[in-house]
């Protein structure tokens, strides 16, 4: 193999190593709890830590809008997820 295709791989290589991870699954407070939140039902969820979570603000639940659950879940319900970005619960369709 030549220097240079070498060369290149080393460097498709490296870019490969440092793309952009995202995560399917992700640790939120939910409810008051740390729960795991995935995009998709077949994502294997992580063990979430221990960590306190803020109170839950007493709200009224919104009116669950009505649909058929992803494919995968059984039912899903509006629940207080906490947005890391703004550190308040927001009413938010958790699937089972």
């Amino acid at each position: 193999m030549s220097s240079a295709m070498r060369l290149l791989l080393a460097v498709a290589f490296a870019l490969l190593l440092t793309a952009e991870a995202h995560a399917s699954c992700i640790c939120r407070c939910v409810d008051g709890e740390m729960q795991p939140l995935c995009d998709s039902s077949i994502d294997l969820p992580p063990i979430c830590p221990l960590t306190a979570c803020a109170v839950v603000p007493p709200s009224v639940k919104p009116i669950q809008p009505l649909g058929i659950p992803p494919p995968g879940t059984s039912q899903c319900s509006q629940r207080q997820v906490l947005n890391p970005n703004t550190r308040q619960y927001e009413w938010r369709s958790v699937c089972d």
